[in-house]
Order: C-alpha cells, then structure tokens, then sequence
C-alpha cells in the first residue's frame, strides 16, 4: 500500500508540472528576446516604476551568458574570445545561465526563478555580486494531538541563512568565484536545535539529536572555483570549500526553489543532502554540453555541536556525481558517495550514500508565477543494510499566494530514533518507516526595496509504522505560523 501510495504521489506531481508546462510552452522551447531597454521595464508586483530586467523568469536556455562568441574578422573560423559579461553567470560556467547554480556545485533546471540581489561594480566592471538569504521566524507546534506523545514540544525560534556570491572573468576563458554562506541558527534556533518529529541525525551534549533539527554552522560555506572555458560547450573547473558542498546528492533543501516555502528541513536529510555543509572538500568537474562528471574528495564526519568554529578537514571520503540538463526546465543528478565515520557517536561505522534527482520548473506568466518540483530517493548502506528514503515536494507560485507540498517515506532503524531492541514491540523490527505529508501556504505581505514579506502556515501529519504508534500516536500532527523574509524575485 505505502509503495502504491508513494508511486501515485509521484506521478501526480509529475503530472501537474508536465501539464503546466505544456500549457505555458506548447511543446517547445521559448527563444530568449533581447531585453527591453531599461527605461521601458518595470519589476513585477511594485508600485512604483523603474529600470529593471526580470533576470530569474527568463528562458536562458538559448542564451549566450558568457559573452563567447566568434571574433570576427580574425580569419579563423570558430576561434573563440570572451566578451566582458553583461550580467553574472552561472558560478562555474561563463557559458551557463546563473539560474542553474545550485548549492555546492549541483545544477538546477535553467528556469528556475531567484530570490536576490545582484550588484555589479562600479569601478572596474569586473565584479559581480549576490546575495539571497531567508529568515523565518515562526511558532512551531510538534505532535499537538497527543499531549503525553513523544517528540510533544511547542516553541517560537527563527531558522535562517544567508549566502553571498562574488564573481568576475579572468582574463578571456577563466571565471573566478567567492561564496560565503553563514547560518544565525546556534543563536535563533539554539545549539540542540528545532523541535521536528521524526527528524534524526548528529549529536548534541553526547546525545543523539531525535525529533530534532540539528542548526546549521554559523560558518556554513566558505569556497572558492575556478572554471576554464575550452569552448561554448566544454569547460572544466575547480571547488574548494571549508567548509563547503562535494558532489554528492541534489541542491541542498534550503536552496531548492521547491522547499522555498517550508521552514522544515526535510526527515530524509541525511539520506539525500547532508554533506552540504562539510569541512573540507576538494572537487574537480567537466561539462560538455548537457552534461557534467565530477569527483569530490572531502572530509566524512558531519560537524560537531560546536557551531561557531571550524572542524578539522581529513579528505577520508569520496563521491562522483552525474548532472544533465536535457531541457531549460530539467536537471537530473545521479551521484553516489562512500563517507567515513559520518556520525560521532558511530565513529566506527562508515556509510555508502546513493542518490538520484529530478527537478523541474515552468513558468506560466510574468513575474511569481511558476511551478517547481523535486523527486529525490537517497539510501543509506551500512552493515549489510540499505536505508532508502524517497522525496517528492512542489511550489505552485500565484503572484503573492503560494501553495506547496511535501511528501516523505523514510526508512530509519530504531537505534536512529533512540530506541533499543527491548522497547516494547520493537524487538523484531530493527527497521521502521514513516510517511510524512506537509501542506502550506503563504501570501505575500508587501514588496519593498526588492525585499519581501509573507505571512503562512503548514499543518504535517506523520503516519509511523505499528511499532511507533504506542510512541508517537497513529497519525500524529505537527503544524506551525510564521513570518518570512527573502529577497524580491530577482530584478538587476
């Protein structure tokens, strides 16, 4: 029943984004107009008029970002030079849209909207800068409908980032690019966490974190690239973080635009995007056309509960990842990692992690209008054991209203969630599962200084295997308010 369940959430989800873009493009794939002079635009959703290009709603796809074009005159054909830029590209490509950043160095659909500013200098026209961030300050209420529940916990705290991208060309194939991530969780949040049922992973006080979500560092990307253009469709780069992303896993949750809206980290966490914060990584990668291989070598222990320094780096694990973008609104990732010593209270047991993605985007008008998705499945193999857990989530973006979703099945041992094999019931069962289903929505308050603000809510049902239910209730319910502050869509 569970695997019939989860098979016709999926292909529901796929439906409504296949449906939405079909019904917005026909079939086909826009060509890009050149920009309207800047005196003529106006940014979506102000009252106020003022020269702006809408650079997140774009079609990219047949674009030529990096300003590589065929000199002319030079009587060679198909020498290529590198043109200034207009307008940033992506973070490891001059000849990719800077929609398809991603967190670390992972791909999303070119189509993808932004929520960011964007500042070039004024001085020498070279350096490019962004930033996007988002702050929720929130009432969360865990399990309210079973008083003496386990996981019961109700409270105000405000999970956050905030990430900084500093870009500019070396001379006519090279791009160089600085990114600076930092979290206020330790402080908004506390070092034990935000209350989430289910939730497991890492370790507070010599304890291990259950029904909870560990903050993230204040420290939480700090890396630097380099990326060599061979041609309009082949380029090959370098990453270095620390702390920073491998290539392991689909965009971090905070980074999908289909998780935009939900404060939550996801319960499959550490089974598809963990490694998104780790101290040390190493990658090098190649892109031709569609498509791009990478290998990371990076530092496997998660980091420790002390959120305002920096770990150790080792370099003791590894991972490649396959990405392709086959259309302007896809970007599939397949990847797998062998991570040693992960979690400190299990310094001796190393985990091989798989996972494989699909995201979409179509946009279907001017401005916040569009619909992103994500279907992800990551396992977790250890000791002869395979742990799988399996994603789906989608936005549906109506001007000021959202609506979104997100539907979980996770497969977690009962050490995980802090049980022993002579818990009542649980002695022949190592393995449990949980489904989990949010719904949500939020409106947009106001719209100012390309900042905006939206008010919203969520309601989470979870429906636990048998041998939870004397713990956690049949299907116990979690829900929570909250405030949200991003930047505008993006406008330069």
């Amino acid at each position: 029943m569970k695997k019939k369940s989860l098979t016709g959430f999926l292909l529901i989800a796929m439906a409504l984004t296949a449906s939405a873009q079909h019904q917005h493009h026909d079939g086909h794939t826009m060509q890009a107009k050149p920009a309207p002079p800047a005196s003529s635009t106006v940014a979506p959703d102000t009252t106020k008029k003022r020269a702006a290009t809408n650079h997140a709603m774009m079609d990219h796809s047949q674009m030529n970002h990096g300003g590589m074009h065929s000199q002319p005159g030079n009587g060679s054909k198909g020498d290529i030079s590198f043109a200034p830029m207009g307008s940033m590209s992506h973070a490891l490509s001059r000849n990719l849209p800077m929609n398809r950043n991603g967190s670390g160095t992972s791909w999303m659909p070119d189509r993808t909207p932004m929520y960011a500013y964007m500042k070039h200098s004024m001085s020498d026209n070279k350096w490019m800068y962004m930033l996007h961030y988002s702050v929720f300050l929130r009432h969360t209420n865990q399990n309210f409908t079973n008083p003496t529940g386990r996981g019961r916990e109700a409270r105000i705290d405000a999970p956050n980032w905030a990430m900084g991208m500093a870009q500019r060309t070396v001379g006519k194939r090279g791009l160089f690019t600085a990114k600076l991530m930092v979290s206020l969780d330790p402080l908004t949040v506390g070092n034990g966490g935000y209350p989430l049922l289910f939730q497991t992973g890492e370790s507070f006080r010599g304890q291990p974190l259950v029904d909870r979500q560990h903050p993230h560092d204040l420290f939480s990307e700090l890396s630097v690239s380099y990326s060599h253009a061979f041609s309009r469709d082949a380029d090959a780069f370098v990453y270095v973080g620390y702390p920073g992303e491998p290539a392991l896993g689909a965009p971090a949750f905070m980074h999908r635009i289909s998780s935009f809206n939900n404060p939550d980290s996801p319960l499959s966490h550490h089974w598809i995007d963990a490694t998104h914060i780790t101290f040390g990584v190493a990658t090098a990668g190649f892109r031709y056309k569609i498509a791009k291989l990478e290998v990371s070598s990076f530092t496997g222990r998660e980091p420790d509960e002390f959120r305002y320094n920096f770990d150790r780096p080792r370099f003791d694990s590894y991972s490649y990842r396959v990405s392709v973008n086959p259309t302007a609104g896809l970007a599939l990732q397949f990847s797998q990692g062998m991570i040693k010593s992960p979690e400190l209270l299990h310094a001796g047991e190393d985990v091989s992690r798989t996972t494989a993605s699909l995201l979409h985007s179509a946009q279907f008008g001017a401005g916040d209008r569009y619909i992103t998705s994500s279907l992800i499945w990551g396992m977790n193999s250890h000791d002869g054991v395979n742990e799988n857990a399996y994603l789906a989530e989608t936005s549906l973006q109506l001007g000021r209203l959202a609506l979104y979703g997100r539907y979980e099945n996770v497969t977690k041992s009962i050490d995980e969630l802090g049980l022993s094999a002579t818990t009542a019931e649980a002695a022949d069962h190592t393995l449990v599962n949980i489904d989990n289903l949010t719904l949500g929505t939020n409106w947009r308050l106001l719209r100012m200084a390309n900042t905006d603000l939206a008010v919203g809510t969520q309601l989470t049902v979870g429906l636990p295997s048998a041998t939870l239910r004397p713990l956690y209730g049949n299907a116990p319910l979690s829900g929570q308010l909250y405030l949200r502050l991003t930047p505008a869509l993006l406008v330069n």
